[in-house]
């Protein structure tokens, strides 16, 4: 196995939803392409993710809260499970991929994005690719840019994907890479 990936997306996307198929699709192209991935480990995009990659022969470990346990199942396309004591270690678990990705979700997804940017910002970890999937991303930080204080020099540690086609080009590792961090139109 190559890479890891970390997928964050919503735990209320359902399977009758479009974006539960491009989900799992994720997950089948970065296995694929030798990616393991790592969610949180619920339902919604996770379960997508998770099913695509191991679908597609790969890997797939979910990060899970112990407390949690007693409201929530992880999904049962995991390989792998990592509990955790708590919410701030499953995050920490999270930031440990060599690449994020993110698909539309809610507040959570919105924390996770915002910590590992905010990570690479602050220096406090080493920049890596964090990949933004969809329209909704280009208008949320067009919003953040205008009503709060995000630099071009933030802006550099996004890259943007209209679909989940247009992610594999920009992790680490592919010989098709390319530089195609940018700021939002």
């Amino acid at each position: 196995m190559g890479s890891r990936v970390t997928v964050f997306g919503s735990s209320r996307l359902t399977e009758a939803e479009p974006g539960y198929e491009e989900a799992r699709r994720l997950g089948r192209l970065l296995a694929q392409a030798g990616y393991g991935i790592c969610t949180g480990g619920y339902a919604g995009a996770m379960e997508a993710v998770s099913r695509g990659a191991r679908e597609a022969g790969g890997t797939a470990i979910g990060i899970t809260v112990e407390p949690w346990s007693r409201r929530l199942t992880p999904n049962a396309w995991l390989t792998q499970e990592v509990v955790t004591p708590h919410l701030f270690e499953r995050l920490r678990r999270l930031m440990e991929g060599d690449a994020f990705v993110a698909l539309p979700g809610g507040p959570g997804t919105l924390g996770e994005v915002a910590l590992a940017w905010n990570l690479f910002q602050t220096e406090s970890m080493a920049t890596r690719p964090l990949v933004l999937v969809g329209r909704q991303w280009r208008t949320l930080v067009r919003c953040m840019e205008a009503g709060l204080r995000v630099e071009p020099r933030d802006l550099a540690l996004l890259q943007f994907a209209e679909t989940v086609d247009g992610v594999l080009p920009l992790l680490p590792g592919r010989p098709d890479a390319r530089d195609r961090k940018a700021s939002p139109p």
